[in-house]
């Protein structure tokens, strides 16, 4: 069965249907999912992540890859994010999501609306929202991982909001060695300019990313672009 549209747009809807109606948001999600045809949300999410570009896409990327996934807000760049954190949890990796900006809550409750429900993976998923985040907290934090395990950063854009922490590019550059060295793949989330236009170009590129402190982005091994459903993905060369 095809959806009507993409799993973050039905999300969306449920969470507007659940503060029209004063209901709780898994009673909207399970309405939006009957809409749909499913008997549940669960279901329906299921049903997403079995098809999700996800599926595809982890299979290229390598130990030690840095990897860029951007998006407009609302396009589903974090979703993406957690399906290919899903699929190395899958393969048996550990995954690690370090948010500056949401609460270890809505993380979970983000996995749980792409059909995962957290408990089956046991120790294998870390959520980490300190507000201490940066390249020099996320090395000490991962000193021990194991090669292959995968590891979100959300976002780019706040690594460097506080004073203390080094420029953008000096911790990208760290993440970068530290990937390598220990054989991670990183992926980080990223905000995209305004000024990207949908109606020049169908998905936004490395010339759309906001930045607004210097950075090479050449450092990316790997870029992931998303607008409207349409997935983006290239190599670095």
């Amino acid at each position: 069965m095809r959806l009507s549209a993409p799993i973050y747009h039905l999300k969306r809807k449920a969470k507007r249907l659940s503060r029209e109606a004063s209901i709780p948001l898994h009673d909207a999600l399970d309405r939006i999912a009957a809409t749909e045809g499913f008997s549940a949300w669960s279901m329906l999410a299921a049903k997403a992540a079995a098809v999700t570009p996800a599926n595809k896409l982890f299979p290229q990327f390598r130990p030690g890859d840095l990897v860029l996934v951007g998006a407009r807000p609302g396009q589903g760049k974090t979703l993406m994010s957690l399906e290919l954190a899903v699929e190395a949890m899958k393969s048996g990796h550990r995954a690690a999501f370090f948010s500056l900006e949401y609460t270890q809550r809505d993380v979970l409750d983000r996995l749980r609306a792409i059909g995962a429900e957290p408990a089956q993976f046991d120790k294998l998923f870390e959520v980490d929202c300190s507000d201490a985040i940066s390249a020099d907290y996320v090395v000490k934090q991962m000193a021990s991982a194991p090669r292959g395990t995968f590891v979100v950063i959300d976002y780019l854009q706040l690594l460097d909001q506080r004073r203390e922490n080094p420029d953008l590019t000096v911790q990208v550059r760290a993440l970068k060695s530290f990937a390598r060295d220990k054989g991670l793949i990183v992926i980080f989330i990223s905000q995209i300019d305004r000024s990207y236009d949908p109606a020049v170009k169908p998905c936004p590129d490395l010339s759309d990313v906001r930045l607004p402190n210097p950075l090479d982005l050449k450092l990316f091994d790997k870029t992931c672009f998303i607008n409207n459903a349409e997935v983006q993905f290239r190599a670095a060369g």
